[in-house]
């Protein structure tokens, strides 16, 4: 690895300034996680590493019932499954959440430093996009908004431009008549990147039909993908396996994926279809309380 410089800053303020004097030759902390083992590896260069666990608003964790959640972007992806709240009622971000690496990793790996590594096959990226997340970030020019789905811009690339910090994310308030759930699919354990996943997130309304509804896909496009055509096809609907099996189907449309040494297009596209199928039933059963 070669040698780089070290700053732990304790403001954003702080953090963005860095950012900016240092530009492409700085590279944020979160958990270390990723950014560790790509500079040990020589995939990324760092002339500085800017460490941003001590900044209080990148590692807070507030679930309120009128704002949602809260959730800094350097908190460890442990916290999210282990506050029993934050689980119960964003229970696709939790699935995610507990299978990024092994618990070692979940100590320190967070949800924001996921989404900045912005892998097309990042676990938590999906249930993000679900939950219709809005990430806010920090740079010179003040703050703005992104939507996760639109986070993304190709494989390891993001819309963070110089000097800029994601700071939090914030996913909508929740309700007893919606759910969701995250699934994906790898070859064996020992390979933990996904060949495919899914999350997805229904509302019932109150005749018993689909009010609302969103699946997102990663490891099958060179971003996680929004299925927004098999999200609409389920509005108005009631929550029946043949218009899960339905949405399954129109979920393929956003699959565009490669073959490499996880799985064919054709065994990834295949396994679209099964990972929304279930996610979306599981959704419905934690709805009815057998989740």
């Amino acid at each position: 690895m070669k040698p780089f410089d070290y700053a732990s800053p304790s403001t954003i303020q702080e953090a963005t300034a860095l950012l900016e004097q240092h530009g492409d030759d700085a590279r944020v902390l979160a958990g270390g996680t990723d950014i560790i083992v790509q500079l040990r590896e020589g995939l990324r260069d760092a002339e500085i590493v800017i460490d941003v666990k001590k900044i209080p608003e990148l590692t807070a964790l507030d679930l309120c019932n009128e704002g949602g959640l809260t959730l800094g972007a350097s908190t460890p992806c442990c916290d999210v499954y282990e506050t029993p709240d934050v689980a119960a009622a964003y229970p696709a971000l939790a699935d995610s959440a507990h299978i990024v690496g092994g618990w070692q990793i979940q100590s320190r790996a967070s949800v924001g430093g996921n989404l900045c590594n912005s892998s097309p096959a990042a676990d938590t990226i999906p249930s993000l996009i679900a939950h219709n997340a809005i990430c806010l970030i920090e740079g010179p020019t003040g703050t703005r908004e992104v939507a996760a789905q639109d986070f993304c811009t190709a494989p390891g690339r993001n819309v963070l431009e110089s000097g800029e910090l994601l700071v939090t994310l914030r996913l909508p308030a929740v309700s007893d008549s919606e759910s969701s759930a995250y699934e994906r699919f790898i070859r064996r354990n020992e390979m933990d990147i996904a060949v495919a996943g899914a999350a997805s997130w229904i509302k019932r309304g109150d005749d018993g039909n689909i009010a609302d509804a969103r699946i997102a896909l990663s490891a099958v496009a060179a971003t996680p993908q929004f299925a927004q055509e098999a999200s609409e096809y389920l509005v108005g609907k009631a929550p029946t396996e043949e218009n899960f099996s339905q949405a399954g189907e129109l979920a393929k449309n956003v699959a565009s994926p490669i073959d490499d040494m996880r799985g064919t297009v054709e065994y990834r596209v295949n396994l679209v279809g099964v990972l929304v199928k279930r996610t979306l039933a599981t959704a419905l059963a934690r709805i009815q309380g057998d989740g």
